[in-house]
């Protein structure tokens, strides 16, 4: 068993005449770096299972955490925490600062959850964070969640966007459904294969499994190809599945470490329409990293803005006065107040609401950024800052 020490660092804000000359456009208040005393965590509670075969899935996971659009009472929360601790001998005991385990370069003392099974590029994309990490396969995302959420594992690796398929809209919801901090992103090439049993010839094929996603980035060259397409929850399942029915018209979409893992034959490789398929996964912990300034940092946030005319121009307006590039925006509907009502003389108009999520190049710990999301903060309704991370400018 072992604890892990680590700050927090969190986004508060105070006024002016504690922090000196006040900044661009920011007369109310600012966004500071606090860092906060230590914390006794643990990081497993007797939870132990052989590397990448210990699948979380159909389990009560307990704890729920508050959202913003929804959430539960502490005493409900208390009540849950109490039934998932039933037994306090698996309860941490205080230890001293000899006894602490930290995580290595290479992740070889952490656990990393991602949706799907061995072969999935999700793993790779853990692999690549952390490459002697211990892999736990997940059924769905929110499992990959819940299981940081309640120390099953260190951390979860989740796809957020593709080259040619765009953004993953499902995921920027649970971003703000969980309290979760991003603390890497990773960007992972994605080489799609077709697969099919061994020996067989690809006129035989009259069908192929893959996930919709795939099916996507895919679109030419299965269309030409004419398969009907079966529909799987991620790849290596579309790989796993080809092999259990053992019929020779079925093929699959899968990576070749698929193919090597389930023993099935690689018949083309790389049939993707784009030959640069790139997907961006966020690696997600319960805990933040304390930003620096010695690399390139991305910033993530989310936020909503008030009624009127150039609002979301005002907003954008605090980062592009301070030299800051917005690397991605992304609006979502937001999901308990849809729709903005306006009355007119004309009668009542019904526009969206939008969350908007921003990805912009700059590290918490610089004072630009800082006073950026101060200078936001006077037009919105919301803002929560999910990450400040080094980017990957690898592939």
């Amino acid at each position: 068993m072992a604890l892990k020490c680590a700050p927090n660092w969190v986004c508060s804000r105070m006024p002016h005449s504690h922090l000196g000359t006040p900044d661009l456009g920011s007369t109310r208040s600012r966004i500071v770096l606090e860092v906060r005393p230590p914390k006794w965590k643990c990081c497993a509670l007797g939870f132990s299972a052989p590397r990448a075969s210990s699948a979380i899935e159909g389990k009560p996971y307990g704890t729920e955490v508050e959202t913003f659009q929804t959430g539960k009472t502490d005493q409900a929360q208390d009540t849950e925490s109490k039934e998932f601790h039933k037994d306090l001998s698996l309860l941490p005991k205080p230890l001293s600062t000899t006894d602490l385990s930290t995580y290595d370069d290479d992740g070889s003392n952490i656990r990393v959850a991602y949706k799907g099974m061995p072969g999935a590029y999700g793993e790779a994309a853990a692999l690549k964070a952390y490459p002697n990490c211990e892999t736990v396969p997940c059924e769905k995302y929110e499992k990959a969640f819940k299981a940081v959420e309640l120390w099953l594992v260190g951390k979860a690796v989740l796809p957020i966007e593709n080259s040619i398929g765009g953004s993953i809209h499902r995921n920027y919801d649970l971003l703000l459904q969980h309290r979760l901090h991003i603390v890497r992103e990773v960007h992972l090439a994605i080489n799609h294969c077709l697969l099919a049993l061994p020996g067989v010839r690809m006129e035989e094929m009259d069908r192929v499994l893959g996930h919709p996603q795939a099916f996507a980035q895919c679109e030419m060259t299965l269309s030409n190809m004419g398969f009907i397409r079966i529909n799987s929850d991620d790849c290596a399942s579309a790989a796993q599945i080809a092999v259990l029915t053992g019929a020779r018209n079925v093929g699959a979409i899968a990576s070749a470490r698929a193919a090597e893992i389930y023993g099935l034959h690689i018949l083309a490789r790389k049939i993707q329409d784009e030959e640069h398929n790139i997907t961006r996964f966020l690696v997600l912990a319960r805990e933040p990293i304390i930003p620096k300034t010695d690399k390139p940092y991305k910033t993530s946030i989310v936020f909503s803005l008030e009624e009127g005319p150039g609002m979301l121009f005002k907003a954008l307006a605090a980062f592009t006065l301070r030299g800051i590039n917005l690397s991605k925006i992304e609006s979502r509907p937001l999901k308990m107040h849809p729709l903005r009502v306006d009355d007119s003389d004309k009668g009542t108009a019904k526009y969206f609401d939008y969350l908007f999520y921003i990805d912009f190049e700059a590290s918490m710990a610089e004072q630009r950024a800082q006073s950026a999301l101060a200078n936001l903060e006077e037009c919105a309704t919301f803002l929560r800052v999910l990450g400040s991370y080094p980017m990957d400018t690898t592939v």
